[in-house]
């Protein structure tokens, strides 16, 4: 699938939380309605088997339970998508990302191959379907989700490459998949944020400390060999008994450079940078440091102030604003308008953005911000991912269209505010600030009650919290919807008034 990814530093961060958010996208001329859900341990098989791949995986016999936002509707497998379990540690699973000949022709993609011509059936590697309810059930921290899916890429494989992260309170981890059955992780700077459109991203990697402490870098066991072997490191100082400091150029070794990857990626990377970090480097212009199609834009940077979970949102849905790249540039030079691949596109499924808190009991840490459909016209709530079940508006969407589902409410919403953006756009603002406003101050309320000593000079235990935490969310999405509701309403009569066969004169 098609999605943007961007990770933030505890120390880059206005709270000291670690953030992982991805846009969940499908691909071009599809929409896959989503839910929000509650995976309790006993719900969890003792056997996992892929719907796409048909492998099958045996699991750990104890699970923790956990949140996910799975496809609402059945038949191409779970695609939890993005996941925070019981010990407060979040994945989001996954950025499609890109790879070179070389790497695909080293190490193949372990394609599922359906029995014919007298063969018998063979089962496939691990993909996105799979990974969240493979992984978030059995870890306890983001190191562990990276070495729990490394083990299970080299013993099965997989067939797409893919880029996921890792988050608890204290730390970031991004993995990228390299081939059938390789990986590379690295840590994300405390004091820096990432940012990940659809192409292998990692840019410096010291393969002494991924094959030794492991402190900032993780791969797979044989990745010297696999490096050495295929040729993969293109460096111009590379020599295979160089005794110095072995550092690789992941994007070089292992990614694509594709003239796609200027139209479609890069200029995603390019367009997040310039908004957290405007005055470090020059962006526009003929003599600019960095343009939306450079192959070198940094993996990671040190934002020039503090980011909030507005800013996530923002950068989630962008669609180049303030460049000549808008596609709804109304002024000016429209040449290039359209020109390169938006964030925030028709076909965003969903926004997942997990934010692990420090400053909390273990019982709320933890939080989901979610929006659903093309965020240029949707709004973002906080949910806590400690409880028992989640709000009936983002649980039971099907795949009927539906005022009763934030899913459905949110498509019907940007269909229209798109058909009439003008007039609309307005509409979207205020419902954007209503929304998150009130979140804060429901979320804020929450967070003060679960932070207050009762009498006996003791936090709500972990059943009073999580019923907390349920009523809180089930606040959040009653003014939710009342506020979907009313959004829908104006940017309905709005469309009705754009009409072509609308007509000035009424009723003599």
């Amino acid at each position: 699938m098609s999605c943007t990814t961007i990770l933030v530093g505890k120390d880059a961060t206005y709270d000291g939380s670690t953030m992982i958010a991805r846009n969940d996208d499908s691909g071009s001329g599809h929409f896959t309605a989503k839910k929000f859900v509650v995976v309790e341990p006993e719900d969890i098989p003792k056997t996992y088997k892929s719907v796409l791949s048909h492998v099958e995986i045996p699991l750990p016999q104890k699970g923790l339970r956990y949140t996910c936002v799975p496809n609402a509707e059945e038949g191409q497998g779970i695609w939890g998508a993005c996941g925070v379990n019981e010990k407060n540690v979040g994945m989001t699973a996954t950025e499609t990302i890109t790879s070179n000949e070389r790497v695909l022709g080293a190490d193949p993609l372990v394609e599922y191959q359906k029995a014919e011509n007298g063969k018998p059936e063979k089962a496939g590697g691990i993909g996105e379907e799979d990974l969240v309810s493979l992984i978030i059930p059995f870890i306890k921290t983001a190191r562990e989700g990276v070495e729990r899916l490394g083990s299970l890429l080299e013993k099965y494989g997989t067939y797409e490459m893919n880029g996921i992260a890792f988050s608890d309170e204290k730390e970031i981890w991004w993995l990228e998949t390299i081939g059938g059955h390789h990986y590379i992780a690295r840590r994300v700077p405390d004091d820096a944020y990432v940012v990940m459109p659809n192409q292998l991203g990692i840019d410096f990697f010291d393969m002494d400390d991924a094959l030794g402490d492991q402190e900032e870098y993780m791969c797979s066991a044989d990745m010297a060999e696999f490096i050495k072997q295929n040729h993969l490191d293109l460096s111009m100082d590379f020599e295979e008994d160089d005794e110095d400091a072995w550092t690789i150029n992941p994007r070089e070794c292992f990614g694509s450079h594709d003239d796609a990857d200027h139209v479609y990626n890069t200029p995603r990377a390019w367009y997040m940078l310039r908004y957290f970090n405007p005055k470090t480097f020059d962006w526009d212009g003929p003599e600019a440091d960095f343009r939306p199609t450079d192959d070198d834009l940094p993996w990671a940077l040190i934002p020039e102030r503090k980011v909030t979970p507005e800013d996530v949102k923002y950068v989630l849905s962008s669609h180049y604003q303030g460049t000549p790249y808008d596609p709804y540039l109304t002024y000016g030079d429209k040449s290039m308008a359209g020109a390169y691949r938006s964030i925030g596109i028709n076909r965003n499924d969903f926004l997942g953005f997990v934010q692990i808190r420090p400053y909390m009991p273990n019982s709320a840490k933890a939080i989901v911000w979610l929006a659903f459909a093309s965020n240029a016209f949707n709004a973002m709530v906080p949910f806590y991912t400690n409880v028992d079940s989640t709000p009936n508006y983002l649980n039971s969407t099907t795949g009927t269209v539906s005022t009763d589902s934030f899913y459905w409410t949110s498509r019907l919403i940007a269909a229209m505010a798109d058909a009439s953006y003008k007039t609309s756009l307005n509409l979207i603002e205020r419902y954007q600030l209503a929304v998150q406003s009130k979140a804060h101050e429901i979320l804020g309320r929450t967070d003060r009650a679960l932070n207050t000593p009762a009498p006996s000079g003791r936090r709500p235990g972990k059943a009073a919290a999580a019923k907390l935490c349920t009523k809180a969310n089930e606040e959040m999405a009653d003014m939710l919807r009342k506020e979907t509701d009313d959004t829908l309403k104006k940017v309905l009569n709005a469309c009705s008034n754009a009409m072509k066969n609308q007509y000035a004169r009424s009723d003599a």
